[in-house]
C-alpha cells in the first residue's frame, strides 16, 4: 500500500467505484505485520496495567516499556497509509513517550485526543487507527490501551439526509480489527472514555453500526423463529443483507443521537450526570428511538425524500421494534436495566392498543396500525417532558413513574408502587432513587420465557461483527 487510504479512496471515487474500502484493502489493513505487532503490544500491556491504566508495580516497567516501543514504531510505520490523521498519530506517539518517561502513572492522552477528529472527513470507507487508553463501554471499565482499525459508513443518502437532521457530531463505524476490549457488548467509540488530565467541550461520538446490524440479524432471525412470526418481506431483507442492514442503524442513530439535546426537555439531570432513577433513563432513550420512528415515518411517506432514503426509512421502523422488544428487553442483567425497561414498555403498550398479538403462540402484527401506535407512545413522553419543565424534579420523576406505570406492572413489592412514605416525599431526592428497585417493573410471562429461549443466542453476540 504506497498510498494512503485516503487518497486510495479519493482515486477510486473518481472512476466511479463504490465508495467503499475494497475487501482486499481492508485484509491487507487487518493483516498488516506492523498492524498484527501494534496489537499484540497493546494487548501485553493490558495485562501490565491496572485499573486506572498505570503500571503499579515498577518491576514491570522494563516489560512496560518495551511493548510501548514495539506500539509506537508499529504506529510510526503505519502512519503512511493514514495521511489524514498524521496530527494525531504523530501526537498519540509524544503521548505514549511521555507516559514512560514519567514512570507510568494515569495516563494522559489529552494531546493525542485532541488531535483525533473523525468528524471532520465522514467519507465512505475511510479507515482510521485508533489507539488509547481507555474504558470499552458496555465491555470493559478498566482504562487500558486499547487499539482500534476502523472504516467509516457515510453512504450518499445519509450524507444527503444529514443536511436536513443536521448532526455534525455523528460518525458511524464499522470494525476491521481490535483488541481484546472490544471483543464485547461495546458498539461505540467515544472520547469522554479516554485517559486525560482534563475534559474538554467533546466534538465527536462514533458507533459501530456493524456490529449493531449483526448482532440484530442474528438475535432477530431466532426470535422470529422462536415466536413463529412471520416477518414482513422488507424486515426479511434486513437478516439477509448486512450492508443494507449496516446503512439502515446508521440512519436510525444519525436520528437517535441528535435527539437528546432537542425537543422540550425539563431541565433533566440526564444531561449533566446526576443520580436519578433508572427508569428516567428508559425514557430518554426510548424517546430518542421513537422520534428516530416518528421522523422515519415522515420521510417514507415523503415525495421530497429520495427513493434511497425512503426505502431505509420504512427499514428503520422495523429495526426500531425488533431491536427494542427481541434484543434490548431480554438483554443484561435485571440490575437497573434502562434499555431493558424501554423494551419491555414499546412491546407492551403495542399489545394493549391491539397492534400486537400473541395468540395461540405466535406473535403477529397489524403492520398498517403500527406507525400510528408507535408514534401515539412517542408523543406520551413528548408530553410528559413538556409539562415537567414546569414541575420540581421529584414530582417529574413521580409523573414518569406514574405513566411507565399505566402500562407496566411494577413489582409486587414496589415502595414507588404502594406509594413513597411522608417522609422520603419530604426528603431529598437521593430518598426516592434509594427506593427504587433494581428489578422494578420485573419481565412479563412472555419475555420470562423468551428469555430463557434466547439466553444463548444473545450471549453468542458478545464481540460480533460483520464477518461473523
Amino acid at each position: 500500500m504506497s498510498m494512503s487510504v485516503k487518497e486510495t479512496h479519493a482515486q477510486n471515487a473518481l472512476v466511479g467505484e463504490p465508495e467503499v474500502l475494497e475487501d482486499a484493502r481492508v485484509t491487507e489493513l487487518a493483516e498488516h505485520p506492523a498492524w498484527l505487532r501494534l496489537k499484540a503490544a497493546a494487548t501485553a500491556l493490558q495485562a501490565v496495567q491496572t485499573q486506572d491504566g498505570s503500571v503499579a508495580d515498577t518491576s514491570l516497567h522494563t516489560d512496560a516499556a518495551a511493548s510501548v516501543a514495539l506500539l509506537t514504531g508499529a504506529i510510526q510505520q503505519l502512519a503512511p497509509l493514514f495521511a489524514h490523521d498524521v496530527a494525531y498519530l504523530d501526537a498519540l506517539v509524544v503521548d505514549f513517550e511521555r507516559w514512560v518517561a514519567e514512570g507510568f502513572g494515569v495516563p494522559d492522552f489529552y494531546d493525542a485526543l485532541m488531535q483525533f477528529q473523525p468528524q471532520q472527513d465522514r467519507i465512505d470507507g475511510l479507515a482510521h487507527l485508533v489507539v488509547f487508553p481507555m474504558y470499552t463501554q458496555n465491555g470493559s471499565t478498566n482504562r487500558l490501551v486499547e487499539a482500534v482499525l476502523i472504516e467509516v459508513i457515510w453512504p450518499r443518502f445519509i450524507a444527503e439526509l444529514e443536511e436536513g437532521y443536521t448532526n455534525k457530531l455523528f460518525v458511524p463505524i464499522r470494525f476491521l480489527d481490535f483488541t481484546p476490549g472490544y471483543d464485547t457488548n461495546s458498539a461505540v467509540l467515544f472520547p469522554e472514555t479516554v485517559a486525560m488530565r482534563e475534559i474538554p467541550t467533546f466534538t465527536w461520538g462514533a458507533i459501530f453500526a456493524d456490529r449493531e446490524a449483526a448482532r440484530f440479524r442474528r438475535v432477530v432471525r431466532a426470535a422470529s423463529e422462536i415466536t413463529r412470526l412471520d416477518l414482513p418481506a422488507e424486515a426479511l431483507g434486513l437478516l439477509n443483507d448486512q450492508h443494507l442492514t449496516e446503512e439502515t442503524f446508521v440512519m436510525w442513530d444519525l436520528i437517535h443521537d441528535r435527539t437528546h439535546m432537542r425537543g422540550d426537555l425539563p431541565f433533566d439531570p440526564f444531561m449533566i450526570k446526576q443520580r436519578m432513577p433508572f427508569f428516567l433513563y428508559s425514557l430518554e432513550e426510548l424517546r430518542c428511538d421513537l422520534t428516530a420512528f416518528r421522523e422515519s415515518v415522515t420521510i417514507e411517506r415523503s415525495e421530497l425524500a429520495s427513493p434511497e432514503a425512503r426505502k431505509h426509512a420504512k427499514l428503520v421502523q422495523y429495526a426500531v421494534i425488533f431491536d427494542r422488544i427481541f434484543r434490548f428487553a431480554i438483554t443484561g442483567s435485571r440490575v437497573r436495566n434502562y434499555d431493558g425497561l424501554g423494551g419491555q414498555l414499546l412491546f407492551a403498550w403495542m399489545h394493549q392498543h391491539h397492534v400486537l398479538h400473541w395468540t395461540n403462540t405466535r406473535l403477529t402484527f397489524d403492520w398498517d396500525a403500527v406507525p400510528d401506535v408507535v408514534i401515539a407512545l412517542g408523543k406520551q413522553i413528548d408530553e410528559l417532558y413538556w409539562a415537567s419543565i414546569d414541575r420540581p424534579k421529584k414530582a417529574h420523576w413521580l409523573a414518569a413513574y406514574a405513566m411507565i406505570s399505566e402500562t407496566l406492572t411494577p413489582n409486587p413489592a414496589s415502595v414507588w408502587a404502594n406509594g413513597l412514605p411522608r417522609e422520603v416525599l419530604a426528603g431529598a431526592p437521593k430518598g426516592y432513587t434509594d427506593a427504587v428497585l433494581d428489578d422494578e417493573f420485573p419481565l412479563s410471562m412472555f419475555f420470562e420465557a423468551l428469555e430463557k429461549k434466547m439466553k444463548t443466542i444473545i450471549a453468542s453476540t458478545a464481540g460480533i461483527t460483520a464477518h461473523d
